[in-house]
């Protein structure tokens, strides 16, 4: 029995680096209702996931057809509307992490599933974090709420690949304390 595809659903490559991550507790963003939320940085090299994003949002876009027109008479072009995938040489040009890569955010109220490349859980918070390389599954809505209408990307569940650089400048302990240099701060 073949599983029923969903046009609105894509699960990411294995080398979608993970950015401000929220994956453990939701985060209210200018009073709004918290949220779980990743922003996902997909390599323009991946063309089969981008092509699915694409795709997805497409769907999305005429399924939500209706609720896009509103009181209005027609459909607005989806060209005109806003989408998630953003390009990261053009809206982040100089931020290396964004360069020759699309990135789009994805959020929900109800809490990820996240395991890692093995599909078992990651309880371990500190497993997670803005830098590692993942997959994510995530789902497209159209929407139009107080005069904003377009496309959304929803965060349905995450599984870690392997660890990446941390991203923002924090390091992890075990790099800051690899060095012995300082072993006679006592003497």
């Amino acid at each position: 029995m073949t599983k029923a595809v969903n046009p609105l659903k894509v699960v990411t490559g294995p080398d979608t680096r993970w950015s401000y991550v929220n994956a453990w507790e939701p985060k209210s963003i200018n009073g709004g209702t918290p949220k779980y939320s990743v922003s996902l940085i997909i390599p323009k090299s991946d063309t089969k996931t981008i092509d699915k994003i694409k795709a997805a949002i497409e769907a999305a876009y005429h399924e939500g057809e209706s609720k896009l027109k509103g009181n209005g008479r027609t459909v607005p072009p989806l060209a005109t509307l806003k989408t998630p995938l953003r390009d990261g040489d053009m809206e982040r040009p100089d931020d290396p992490v964004y360069a020759n890569a699309y990135f789009m955010n994805a959020n929900n109220s109800s809490a990820p599933g996240i395991v890692d490349a093995d599909r078992q859980p990651i309880i371990e918070r500190s497993e997670i974090y803005s830098g590692v390389y993942g997959r994510a599954s995530v789902n497209f809505y159209a929407f139009n709420t107080n005069g904003n209408k377009g496309i959304a990307c929803s965060l349905n569940n995450l599984q870690k690949i392997r660890d990446g650089e941390h991203l923002g400048g924090k390091s992890n302990a075990e790099d800051d304390f690899a060095t012995e240099e300082d072993d006679d701060f006592l003497s």
